[in-house]
């Protein structure tokens, strides 16, 4: 949590259970992350890769996970938006397709 600032606004566009919602300041992370790993038995996330766009960073990870009551196993790739002020995270993203995340940051420019 040391590198978010304490207002910082976390929205996802990967789960159609959290699909236009905020998520503001460090307790809402924790929400949005608790509600993000309760569907699934166990979950792996691998760092790929992070592209500079202008005043923002891309990360892109691969999500290997069971969901818990389906047991159905996933194997796919996620990147997160991040916007920074003064060295923290103000403003972060996440999306199902990397190149989502690199057309919203030119977007967003």
């Amino acid at each position: 949590m040391s590198l978010l600032d304490p207002d910082v606004t976390f929205e996802d566009t990967t789960l159609p259970d959290i699909v236009g919602e905020r998520y503001r300041g460090h307790q809402g992370v924790i929400r949005a992350t608790k509600r993000w790993i309760e569907a699934y038995e166990w979950m792996v996330i691998e760092f790929e890769e992070i592209i500079h766009a202008g005043d923002r960073l891309v990360s892109i990870h691969r999500v290997r996970a069971k969901a818990r009551h389906t047991g159905i196993e996933f194997d796919h790739p996620v990147a997160y938006l991040w916007t920074f002020r003064n060295g923290k995270v103000i403003h972060f993203r996440g999306y199902t397709d990397p190149n989502q995340a690199l057309e919203g940051a030119v977007i967003e420019d």
